[in-house]
């Protein structure tokens, strides 16, 4: 099963364009969708969830419509919102339970064998029947993927799931997103360069609501390998090298600042060459589009 965006272009009432042209073609795997906040990232997930219309352009899954099969799209459809609420005096057993019931799945006998296999698949069957509102940030993250399961959905939606979570809550939730991204198709949307890294194969850069890159992880950094370069300086220093150099990030160590610029060729002696990373690639491409709108 494919997910084929074209075109699609969305502008709130306050007149901001959150979505311009966007055309993607996501196969069976993980995706990830790369961009800063306020990027576009989150409109495309709602759309794509059913869960707000487009202006225009199209959306599909399969042989089905997105934007006009709504109801037939839910039905096969696994959905983690950045911001998930739980009831918190409800245990994750009853809430799963409830959630399946409003899936369609009306036999009890068998609600109760699906809630049970999606726990363990989660790692939350020894707190079945603890109160949603006692879980920590990595547990509700971790029910949330177990309430996106319900169903077998041919397509799940995961909005900013890591953010907030300690190191081992992040290396259980990748573990988890990788697993299911074995027989689905998995978008993964986050600002976090690392989720990406670590998890997808095939990915996209969003920002100011445009896709301005797409490809393999590994081919993208390839086209910046031997490009970035670094350099030490002073905090005070960032404006005059900004002014010369294509600076595209920077990192305070020790109380002086790490600055990679992209060139073409050595800036000049003090600069070393570093090996390049996604967060090199992103980094640049986001830079160069805030550029081109700010020229």
């Amino acid at each position: 099963m494919q997910l084929v965006i074209q075109n699609l272009s969305k502008t709130y009432s306050n007149g901001v364009q959150a979505l311009k042209n966007v055309s993607l073609t996501i196969n069976q795997g993980m995706f990830g969708l790369l961009g800063p906040n306020g990027a576009g990232k989150s409109s495309l997930m709602r759309t794509i969830a059913t869960l707000q219309e487009a202006d225009s352009g199209s959306v599909t899954l399969g042989r089905l419509d997105v934007l006009d099969q709504k109801q037939e799209v839910r039905k096969i459809l696994g959905y983690l919102p950045q911001e998930f609420g739980v009831y918190p005096r409800v245990t994750a057993e009853t809430m799963l339970d409830h959630i399946a019931d409003l899936k369609g799945i009306v036999e009890k006998k068998q609600r109760k064998q699906i809630v049970s296999a999606l726990l363990e698949k989660v790692n939350l069957a020894d707190v079945k029947n603890k109160n949603l509102g006692t879980f920590s940030g990595g547990m509700k993250q971790r029910f949330g993927v177990a309430q996106a399961l319900i169903g077998n959905p041919k397509l799940i939606i995961v909005d900013e799931p890591t953010a907030g979570l300690d190191p081992a809550e992040r290396n259980r939730f990748y573990n988890l997103l990788s697993e299911i991204g074995e027989n689905t198709i998995v978008i993964l949307s986050t600002h976090i360069v690392e989720d990406v890294t670590n998890l997808c194969s095939n990915m996209a850069i969003i920002c100011l609501g445009e896709v301005i890159a797409e490809g393999h992880p590994t081919t993208l950094v390839d086209s910046v390998q031997g490009k970035i370069w670094s350099k030490t300086i002073e905090k005070n220093e960032l404006t005059v090298f900004r002014n010369s150099f294509q600076v595209i990030s920077t990192q305070l160590k020790a109380g002086k600042t790490q600055i990679h610029v992209l060139s073409d060729i050595q800036p000049d002696e003090s600069f070393k060459a570093v090996e390049a990373g996604l967060e090199d690639f992103y980094f640049s491409r986001i830079a160069e589009k805030m550029d081109i709108v700010t020229v």
